[in-house]
């Protein structure tokens, strides 16, 4: 493993994130040529799954982030659409990051159109968006922010994002017998994690090393070494059921 895989390299440059809390903050982070920036730290570290999402992203490569850390730690609907949630043993989580000083992790940016801003809001709901400076490898912060797809609450999205509706809340989340979406007590979606694992390992040695030492679970001590090499060995030997062999095979 690379000794400065996860050491930030340069915090004193990097401006503090900023909150998106709707359409009108997301423009202004958009560039002159149209474009907004998108940081992906889980399956968007493959370039295949994240354009099997955004088809026409431009300008895919692989970048560092300063100041947090990754963390299973929410509940995702879509793993129970797909058949791929496991509630009695709760491997369950999907992947978010969050403020944390002195971490630094290995992600990827790309761009996407402004057009797309609509459709990425409505299909990322339980986050909160912050607008972060990205850097490259080498250390030279990016001149545009990109979004960041970051831990929220149960309180703010039912207060903010479900406007106080629980129809809505039921809609998104209840029907899957969701009470609640950020927790501490749940593990990876085996499949899922198998897809983040290997998509960081396709990416580069870099990226794959700081995934699996930079990404806990929801105690924030455990890393993803130290869970595959314990209670979760043999989640990377399990091939994903056939129809999902694409979208999650890295």
């Amino acid at each position: 493993m690379s000794s400065d895989s996860g050491r930030s390299s340069s915090p004193a440059t990097q401006p503090p994130p900023m909150e998106l809390n709707d359409e009108s903050d997301f423009e202004t982070i958009v560039s002159p040529d149209g474009y907004i920036s998108i940081c992906g730290f889980g399956s968007l570290l493959s370039e295949r799954s994240a354009r099997s999402t955004f088809p026409e992203l431009i300008n895919f490569r692989e970048s560092r982030l300063n100041g947090f850390r990754r963390v299973y730690a929410h509940m995702a609907p879509i793993f129970f659409e797909r058949g791929i949630a496991k509630p009695e043993t709760k491997e369950i989580a999907s992947l978010s990051v969050e403020p944390f000083e002195g971490e630094s992790l290995i992600v990827t940016v790309f761009e996407i159109k402004k057009s797309e801003i609509p459709a990425f809001i409505k299909r990322e709901p339980e986050f909160r968006f912050l607008a972060v400076v990205p850097e490259s490898l080498d250390g030279k912060p990016y001149d545009n922010r990109a979004v960041l797809c970051a831990r929220y609450s149960d309180e703010e999205f039912f207060r903010v994002r479900c406007k106080g509706s629980k129809e809505m809340y039921y809609e998104l989340f209840g029907r899957y017998n969701i009470d609640k979406i950020w927790r501490d007590d749940i593990l990876p979606c085996r499949t899922y994690l198998r897809h983040c694992v290997l998509a960081a390992k396709n990416l580069s040695e870099v990226a794959y090393n700081n995934f699996l030492d930079h990404t806990f679970l929801g105690d924030r001590k455990t890393t993803i070494r130290e869970y595959l090499a314990t209670t979760g060995s043999g989640i990377m030997e399990e091939e994903p059921p056939e129809s999902l062999k694409t979208r999650y095979g890295g």
